[in-house]
């Protein structure tokens, strides 16, 4: 573990979002709200984020070496556990708080963080619904996504498919070449409006219901497109039986093996507020 950084600012207050905000999560399944951080705030943060990501990344190929999802970004999980003040990040009152209120609950639980680093040159992320992976039994999830550094649309900005969450799960499908295109079928069929963000400042944050459907384009500038994200469970929620091998893995990753259909409440899923 490393020594938490001395002054290091503290998250533990409350931003108030607007009715705006909360009306388009509800309806679209995301939003996007503005200086969750602010400048000071994640100039403090970055170098933190990025020093852990660093540290524990592991993908040493080259990227014509990957396949498409490999060419999509850098993931790095879970650095709450390994770094103090990343923790003191991923567990901040302020981000717990904004998740809470969009989905109108009392109180959020961690399911596990991972920075999204997309290289210069990265490939595309195909469509996909980040809920695929998660044996939860509530649609009440949320993913927050904060860049690190401003981003515009060249560097791979978060595209979704607004009302998409509605129907839940609809393919039971990876994010792969094969969900890009399932998926990009349906989003046309179905005539979701596409919702991008022309640019985002460094600690702006979009956040993201586990069943809406996204995407994001490849990062054609000559600069890392560093994001971090979080992604928030209600409290209450619980286990439910896998319905794909990825559910098996994350049942055992990230809910620490409890039994099925009990609370989501163990050491690796804290509660924020």
């Amino acid at each position: 573990m490393n020594t938490q950084i001395a002054h290091l600012p503290s998250l533990e207050n409350s931003i108030k979002i607007s009715n705006h905000n909360i009306n388009e999560f509800r309806e679209k399944g995301h939003t996007l709200v503005h200086e969750v951080l602010t400048k000071d705030e994640i100039a403090a943060y970055r170098p933190i984020i990025v020093g852990a990501a660093d540290r524990y990344n592991t993908e040493k190929r080259k990227l014509e070496e990957r396949d498409t999802y490999g060419k999509a970004f850098l993931q790095i999980m879970n650095l709450w556990q390994v770094d103090e003040d990343v923790k003191t990040f991923v567990m901040a009152k302020r981000l717990g708080k904004i998740a809470a209120d969009l989905m109108g609950v009392e109180n959020v639980r961690i399911y596990h963080d991972q920075a999204l680093f997309k290289e210069p040159g990265g490939g595309p992320t195909p469509w996909h619904q980040d809920q695929y992976y998660w044996p939860i039994d509530t649609n009440n999830t949320v993913t927050l996504w904060m860049p690190l550094v401003d981003i515009d649309v060249n560097m791979g900005m978060l595209t979704f498919a607004s009302g998409s969450y509605v129907n839940g799960a609809v393919f039971n499908t990876e994010i792969s070449d094969e969900s890009e295109s399932a998926f990009d079928e349906y989003v046309k069929e179905k005539g979701f409006e596409i919702t991008r963000a022309k640019n985002m400042k460094a600690g702006d944050a979009t956040w993201h219901r586990g069943f809406t459907i996204h995407n994001a384009p490849g990062n054609n500038s000559d600069k890392m497109r560093e994001v971090m994200t979080i992604i928030y469970v209600a409290d209450g929620a619980r286990v439910t039986p896998y319905k794909n091998e990825w559910q098996k893995n994350d049942h055992h990753k990230w809910l620490m093996s409890k039994p099925i259909g009990e609370l989501i409440d163990s050491e690796m899923n804290p509660k924020v507020l």
